[in-house]
């Protein structure tokens, strides 16, 4: 048989695409064509393929071989389909049968040794092959995590020889059967945190309602040890929202079978570029907001971050996904993350202070705020300031609450939310607003009062009024009232 066709996929944002991997050999000079839109990775398979034949003592042969990846006009990347190709080859020549190949999915970059390496995006090809009803053959390094999906069978192989074997009914590979490694999650506690009572109650009530929080104070005060216990505070992921965790994770690369069910907290430096921080790049990956969906994204030192890296951030935080254009590429990530941000309230950190050591004029203090947009803060629902403690009250000070008990009160917080409309109080939009968190008489007089001296936008409106929700959860209110609209409104003042 002189051709041979074999299903691979390729890796497009959070998608694994089907690819059907066409091996021809034809006579005529020995050549070998690779075409359907690859990049130069997948280029570069022709050399890997080859030696990866001849160390493993099979033929490698001396035709003129063409071998096709379609779609033609969907990009190809990466080391997925040197296993493919290899095996192609050898149907394609007669040396192993063609007539079980379509029962399965290859995946896998060959080394020049015919061992197998693991691949990008081992759970977001599992997904896809248990959805086609095929078996997934793929390096050994990949199985753990392509066995977090239900409904598809892993053949882990360690090398080109024993998928060889198994095709040709020699020596069978072994479905993947262990458990995923799931240890409890570890976090850093909130105990540690000594004082600083309103910051803790505005953790909380971040935590509660999946609010975005904004820390400013001097430094040294507990902003990014508070920032830190965040995680700590919110309840577990449920299979679905674990699932697209890890996808995003696999889909980068960076995925660990042993933070399985973790919530992710990132903390990009404040020189990350704007690519790096929404995602982006010719083949566009994930960004740090991307990475940080179910969980945490800290950006430490605010305005210290390029002014347009951080206005990329006001659409995700209103629509929790990303979309990422390019000329011939497009790609959506989901970006639901949990925004927790801390700053100094003037460049040299200490305007307030009570030794009056702060020497920055009131110019540079405005030119420091500055550099966050209000439409930025405009949609930050907390924004509390974190002053400095007295040595005396950090020496005498007992250990603050746990992070066990205030994450009970979160869950059922988070219960009584998903129970009502089926999502977190900062999810809510536009009717739902209407409908979940209209205050009472007393509320509505004393909301009206602070719009007028505030100056609040209709989005500040409307965040207060969420915030005010999830602090009435917090006490199981059924009603939004006077009081948990004062808290909410005190929690949103803004930078003083």
């Amino acid at each position: 048989m002189s051709l041979a066709v074999l299903t691979s996929r390729a890796l497009v944002g959070l998608a694994a695409p089907e690819v059907s991997v066409e091996v021809h050999l034809a006579n005529g000079l020995p050549a070998f064509a690779l075409v359907g839109l690859p990049d130069v990775e997948v280029r570069e398979a022709r050399d890997r393929v080859r030696a990866a034949l001849q160390t493993s003592q099979f033929e490698f042969p001396q035709r003129r071989i063409t071998v096709n990846l379609a779609p033609a006009d969907l990009p190809k990347e990466g080391g997925l389909f040197d296993l493919a190709i290899a095996l192609g080859i050898l149907a394609a020549s007669g040396q192993i049968p063609a007539d079980a190949l379509a029962q399965y999915e290859f995946s896998g970059e060959l080394s020049l040794s015919g061992e197998l390496r693991p691949v990008r995006g081992g759970l977001a090809l599992a997904r896809q092959a248990a959805e086609s009803g095929r078996t997934l053959i793929l390096p050994a390094a990949n199985a753990a995590e392509a066995a977090l999906v239900n409904g598809v069978t892993i053949l882990p192989a360690p090398n080109l020889l024993a998928v060889v074997a198994h095709l040709c009914r020699h020596t069978l590979l072994e479905p993947y059967t262990g458990a995923p490694l799931a240890p409890p999650p570890s976090y850093p506690d909130l105990a540690d945190v000594k004082g600083q009572v309103q910051a803790r109650r505005a953790l909380e009530v971040a935590a509660s309602g999946q609010h975005s929080l904004l820390f400013y104070g001097p430094p040294g005060t507990g902003k990014s040890m508070l920032a830190q216990r965040l995680p700590g505070l919110l309840p577990p992921l449920n299979d679905a929202e674990a699932l697209e965790t890890a996808a995003i994770h696999s889909v980068e690369g960076s995925f660990r079978p042993e933070r399985w069910r973790q919530r992710p907290i990132r903390a990009p430096h404040h020189s990350a570029s704007t690519a790096a921080l929404v995602g982006g790049g010719s083949t566009p990956r994930p960004g740090e907001i991307s990475l940080a969906h179910n969980g945490v994204l800290f950006l430490d030192e605010l305005p210290e971050f390029d002014r347009r890296v951080l206005e990329a951030l006001r659409e995700p935080l209103e629509s929790g996904h990303i979309t990422i254009s390019r000329a011939a590429r497009r790609a959506e990530f989901p970006a639901r993350f949990q925004l927790v941000a801390a700053m100094n309230p003037c460049p040299c950190g200490f305007h307030g202070h009570p030794d009056g050591r702060c020497r920055c004029t009131p110019e540079q203090i405005a030119r420091y705020r500055g550099k966050l947009s209000g439409p930025l803060l405009d949609r930050i629902d907390l924004l509390l300031e974190v002053p400095m403690l007295p040595v005396a009250d950090l020496q005498t000070a007992p250990s603050g609450e746990a992070s066990a008990p205030v994450r009970e009160r979160v869950a059922r917080c988070r219960a009584i939310q998903l129970a009502r409309q089926g999502k977190p109080n900062a999810s809510l939009a536009g009717a739902e607003i209407e409908a979940w968190c209209q205050p009472d008489a007393a509320g509505s007089k004393l909301l009206q009062s602070a719009i007028e001296r505030l100056g609040l936008s209709a989005r500040g409106y409307h965040r207060i009024l969420k915030v005010a929700r999830t602090i009435a959860d917090m006490s199981e209110a059924p009603a939004v009232g006077a009081a948990h609209l004062a808290e909410a409104i005190q929690s949103r003042r803004g930078l003083a």
